[in-house]
């Protein structure tokens, strides 16, 4: 087998993390543009979701809340739980995806991590390099979520 690019060289796997699919009144989703940081972050200059790796004893919904608030100073409405899927291409992480609404100039919030945040309507993500897990967990959101 040979090693994934895509996975960080000598970063530890966490063996759990937690990103969020967050909508606009419009159904808009809110992506995250990491950057492009070949072996030193998993999937760098993918779109993805916020979030990530859980802290020693913290729990998935614990860090979302956290993860939201370290990447861009975001505290989202009604946060569900949704569904885990394992990142099985990139960091092996156990991944538990959440959903939330959040309504705002995406270009104000203040970035720490990444390249930048951008709302996207669902009928353009296929154009976007989003890694599959994440692709697949926002088309389980997607096919869930009343019409």
């Amino acid at each position: 087998m040979h090693p994934d690019p895509t996975r960080p060289a000598e970063e530890p796997v966490t063996a759990h993390g937690a990103v969020a699919v967050i909508t606009n009144r419009r159904g808009d989703l809110l992506l995250h543009l990491r950057d492009d940081l070949p072996g030193v972050i998993a999937w760098p200059n993918h779109w993805s979701l916020l979030g990530g790796g859980t802290d020693p004893g913290e729990s998935p919904a614990q860090t979302i809340v956290r993860e939201l608030d370290e990447e861009a100073g975001l505290t989202v409405r009604q946060l569900t739980e949704l569904s885990e899927i394992r990142d099985e291409y990139g960091s092996g992480q156990l991944i538990t995806f959440f959903a939330g609404d959040w309504d705002g100039d995406e270009t104000a919030l203040p970035l720490a991590e990444g390249v930048k945040l951008q709302f996207f309507a669902p009928e353009h993500l296929d154009i976007l390099t989003i890694p599959p897990f994440i692709r697949d967990g926002i088309h389980r959101y997607l096919a869930a979520r009343p019409a």
